[in-house]
């Protein structure tokens, strides 16, 4: 069966890649003052959110998700042409995405009850459903049947996969209500580097550092030990490098991950990707994290 893969603008998957794959994104909007909303991308640049929350640290930004109306006019083309929809979305942990493409689906198959849509949470946000996205398109080109897909999408490959990754401080992730206020205190008093793991759509403290640098080298040893805990071999995984502002800080982390994928025996080096504004607002502008997902050939 003919299917279309469609994922919300949390993926942050770049404009070849959606060419590439013949990816459609349904994409989130961006606020400054809860009152003029832009659709992510095609309305406001990433780069201007960016500028924007660093121009004003005290002024919080506000995404809102994809309609149920966005995610009809985005499903409605394909059914009406009889071709089935995968669309991933989102974890439900940060966004109503989800719900909201689940009710699209439901309002589509009253009026054709032959319509095949899947709707899935990836249990993730930038790199990480990114990642998974991508694998969803590897596995269409590899001549996967829609069955097949969904199968594998909803196994091992989304129960392995995660971002390790670290933020300027906890501010923005507690004024979105996304960590706990224990945490809040001490990443303010000491002036700790928070570590937090996005997996299985849990947001969970992986540890502190006590500086920039060492957060950034604690995300690399956390990233060696789930694959010793684990007893999973890396080379049978993807990876992706997200940053936010500042991407010299960037490339330089980038370089830190690819000489540990190399360690490990990893030949293939990470993507680099800007994390987009729909993720941002939520952790703030100087993310650094390293998202992976195995390949669903061994999967």
């Amino acid at each position: 069966m003919e299917y279309q893969i469609i994922s919300d603008g949390s993926c942050d998957l770049e404009a070849d890649l959606k060419e590439k794959y013949n990816i459609k994104i349904v994409p989130f909007y961006v606020s400054f003052d809860e009152e003029t909303y832009y659709k992510e991308i095609e309305e406001i640049a990433i780069r201007d959110v960016y500028e924007e929350m660093v121009s004003n640290p005290k002024q919080y930004p506000k995404t809102s998700l994809p309609s149920v109306q966005n995610y009809v006019d985005a499903f409605t083309p394909y059914v009406e042409a009889g071709i089935a929809v995968i669309c991933i979305c989102l974890t439900t942990s940060l966004s109503g995405s989800y719900n909201s493409a689940l009710n699209a689906k439901e309002i589509i198959c009253e009026d054709y009850p032959k319509a095949q849509i899947t709707v899935i949470n990836s249990y993730g946000a930038t790199v990480f459903q990114r990642l998974y996205v991508i694998e969803a398109a590897r596995m269409q080109k590899h001549g996967y049947t829609y069955d097949q897909t969904v199968e594998k999408l909803l196994g091992q490959m989304r129960d392995t996969a995660r971002i390790i990754f670290t933020v300027g401080n906890l501010d923005y992730l507690q004024h979105g209500g996304r960590i706990g206020k224990v945490a809040k205190i001490a990443g303010s008093i000491l002036n700790l580097k928070p570590l937090i793991t996005l997996a299985n759509g849990s947001i969970d403290s992986s540890g502190i550092a006590r500086s920039r640098k060492k957060s950034m080298i604690k995300t690399l040893e956390l990233l060696k030990s789930y694959f010793k805990e684990n007893g999973e071999n890396p080379v049978n995984y993807s990876y992706a490098v997200g940053f936010g502002y500042d991407r010299e800080e960037g490339i330089l982390y980038k370089e830190m991950v690819d000489e540990t994928l190399k360690d490990m025996g990893v030949k293939k080096s990470a993507d680099f990707v800007q994390i987009g504004a729909t993720i941002c607002v939520h952790t703030g502008p100087f993310a650094l994290g390293v998202g992976f997902v195995k390949h669903f050939e061994f999967c």
